[in-house]
């Protein structure tokens, strides 16, 4: 195969001077005023009056922040499948199939071909940047490996399809680039994930790998059972030339030591990014301690709301002229999909204004605050992984929920169903529990509060699931590989107790 490098350093050198002298806030401005101009003949700009709108502060004034429901009741619902000229120009010839991180029922997120067009120029910028820290890359010399979901598409009219992210971005992938990219269609289309994952591994062991992404917690299911079919050779020794690691999805904090120990010996880097379904919102173009860079000039809109005001009728909403770093902002999204002051779900924290930085703090429906306590997802993250360090083992998944007082007590807590890598040594739960709880109080003020001397909030309960339980329990609920995640925070009762019951029935 050709290696296509030179071509792709050609465009970096390019690409990276004009994102150099890129301004955020002409950026954002204008690619708002570009949106607007667009959809203005659509029944939503119709609606709002988009034809008169002048200014960011005209268009926050008609628009409303809305949730998915919002848009599928009032727009979406009724022409569903064909959505011609209802949020945006055209007709959508696809729609990501999606549930986030929780139980709910799948939402049909449109994807419009100005969207696919965004997506590919997000994906050109990822390498834009691994070239730009590795100046004598050969990336495109071999091929990028995705485990992602299946890419099979669903017919939801002619013309209409609907499925997995990676299904409808593999989908345009031109004819000419497609030899270049891995697995192969006979795999892709795969539905079955542990069929998937072992059939992967082992084709995979006669390809030249250049890149590889995924969710970290698939990806670690994969390398295990690579390393299985390859006779205990390491990552390096199966992949050789391998760059780069793409990861995004989760938080990599709990899964960065045992990533490390995995690709020891590898000359890859790690780079984190943010997909959703809705766009491509940011990635790493810096060190990790350097936060995520938006995209800025892709075709999206962004507004921050701080999270605390999610709940008022017209709480503050920001963008990137006005946000300060270090507040936990709700992202919201106007996109060339049609998707307008769409609330995503994701909340995050600028830790760079002016490059326009950020780092992922969790999701708006996931916060444990059942007492008060106002616990989100990255301070878990920070706490669990903080224990996992000082008590020398690693943490393989986890999540948390509240159990709340029993009858005769005054006192609720918090249960942390934990699976521990089985390579590394279980640590004495007790202590762990302290270290976690420690972490905490150190982190999160309100948690400090509640667990003052007992009284509102007991001491959390440590609950060990053997190995592969959680993957084992997603794949009871239907929600193995792809883009589906272990939910980090539960707040239903019936899943938190589900999960309870099933780790400890587990391999018994």
């Amino acid at each position: 195969m050709p290696d296509a490098t030179p071509l792709l350093r050609a465009f970096a050198r390019y690409r990276l001077n004009r994102l150099a002298s890129l301004d955020p806030v002409e950026s954002q401005r204008a690619t708002l005023r570009r949106l607007v101009w667009t959809a203005r003949r659509t029944r939503f700009g119709r609606d709002h009056g988009f034809a008169d709108i002048a200014d960011i502060a005209a268009y926050q004034r008609r628009v409303p922040i809305r949730r998915y429901e919002d848009f599928w009741n009032a727009y979406w619902q009724d022409d569903f499948p064909r959505l011609t000229d209802v949020s945006w120009p055209g007709t959508i010839p696809y729609f990501a199939v999606t549930s986030g991180t929780t139980a709910g029922r799948s939402k049909y997120i449109p994807v419009s071909k100005a969207m696919l067009r965004s997506n590919s120029k997000a994906s050109a910028d990822l390498y834009s940047f691994h070239l730009r820290a590795r100046p004598k890359s050969r990336i495109l010399a071999g091929k990028s490996f995705m485990l992602g979901g299946s890419t099979r598409l669903v017919d939801e009219a002619p013309g209409v399809q609907s499925g997995d992210l990676s299904g409808i971005m593999a989908a345009n992938v031109p004819r000419y680039a497609r030899p270049r990219f891995f697995p192969p269609p006979e795999l892709a289309l795969l539905d079955d994930w542990e069929e998937k994952v072992t059939r992967l591994a082992k084709q995979s062991l006669v390809e030249d790998i250049r890149m590889i992404g995924g969710t970290p917690s698939w990806l670690l299911l994969f390398f295990e059972r690579m390393e299985s079919d390859a006779a205990g050779m390491t990552v390096g020794e199966v992949y050789p030339d391998l760059e780069m690691l793409v990861h995004g999805g989760v938080s990599f904090a709990p899964y960065r030591d045992r990533f490390r120990r995995l690709f020891a010996g590898t000359h890859a880097e790690f780079r984190e990014v943010y997909p959703a379904s809705e766009g491509f919102v940011a990635m790493a173009d810096d060190v990790p301690e350097a936060g995520l860079r938006l995209s800025l000039d892709h075709g999206m809109f962004f507004e921050f709301v701080p999270v605390r005001e999610l709940g008022n009728p017209s709480p503050t909403r920001h963008w990137i002229e006005n946000v300060q770093v270090g507040v936990d902002y709700a992202v919201v999204v106007s996109t060339c999909a049609g998707l307008w002051s769409y609330l995503i779900g994701d909340t995050v924290t600028f830790v760079d204004r002016l490059h326009a930085r950020i780092t992922i703090t969790g999701r708006t429906a996931q916060m444990l605050s059942a007492f008060g306590e106002h616990v989100i997802v990255s301070e878990l993250d920070r706490a669990i992984t903080q224990s996992a360090e000082r008590t020398h083992c690693a943490v393989t998944d986890y999540a948390v929920g509240a159990l709340v007082p029993e009858q005769g007590s005054a006192q609720g807590r918090h249960l942390m169903v934990v699976e521990f890598e089985p390579a590394t040594a279980a640590p004495d739960l007790s202590h762990f529990a302290a270290l976690f709880d420690g972490a905490l109080q150190d982190d999160n003020d309100d948690y400090r509060a509640h667990r003052s001397g007992d009284y509102g909030l007991g001491p959390p309960t440590i609950m060990v699931g053997r190995p592969g339980m959680f993957a084992a329990w997603m794949k009871r609920r239907g929600k193995l590989g792809g883009q589906n995640k272990v939910p980090r925070i539960i707040t239903d009762p019936a899943l938190l107790e589900d999960l309870r019951a099933f780790a400890d029935t587990y391999g018994k």
